[in-house]
């Protein structure tokens, strides 16, 4: 089985990032920050964009300031936990999933708060969401794919870099075109 990387190690990784893009640690920009004067978090963003520090390194120091979200301090199984809380019928879907992506080669499974992300040596390539009481969807990162078949349009699946999904109700749903087109998404995104 693939071990769930938590937001705990999200944040250190955003720590490390913060550091190799302005060459100074999450103490040294707090004290900025501080000493910044700025009150709001929309005045902080703009303050942080205006130092260049954007993206998840942004978002690091915006929760130092104002606070963690209790999902970013809850463990993976916590996260997972809670998102099959109301539907553990679903679970074996995920479990299924996660043991077929382990068979892929190198990659790192992410809890998120109402997902779980399936990340590549490069980027995320698919992402396993409990969207209903009686379905979860297999988003998968496929540019260039429009949706045909079992392959629907993403929505707003998880984030925009999905691009299809696949509705799944059963553990035995998963066949050899659920795990065909999960390959090809792992191996579109090395």
């Amino acid at each position: 089985m693939v071990q769930v990387k938590n937001w705990r190690e999200m944040v250190d990784w955003s720590a490390d990032l913060l550091v190799r893009t302005t060459g100074e640690g999450v103490p040294e920009w707090n004290r900025r920050v501080l000493e910044s004067g700025v009150a709001t978090e929309p005045e902080l963003r703009d303050w942080l964009r205006a130092q260049h520090v954007t993206g998840y390194a942004q978002l690091l120091l915006v929760m130092e300031r104002f606070g963690y979200p209790h999902f970013t301090t809850a463990s993976s199984d916590d996260l997972v936990d809670h998102q099959y809380a109301d539907r553990p019928e679903l679970r074996p879907i995920l479990d299924r999933l996660l043991t077929e992506a382990a068979l892929l080669g190198p990659l790192h499974v992410q809890a998120r708060k109402t997902y779980v992300a399936l990340v590549s040596p490069r980027r995320t390539f698919a992402i396993v969401k409990a969207t209903t009481r009686t379905r979860v969807d297999l988003g998968l990162r496929l540019a260039g794919h429009e949706p045909e078949g079992r392959l629907q349009g993403a929505g707003s699946l998880g984030n925009d870099t999905i691009t299809v999904r696949i509705g799944i109700s059963s553990a035995d749903d998963i066949d050899d075109e659920t795990l065909t087109w999960l390959r090809h998404a792992y191996t579109s995104n090395l």
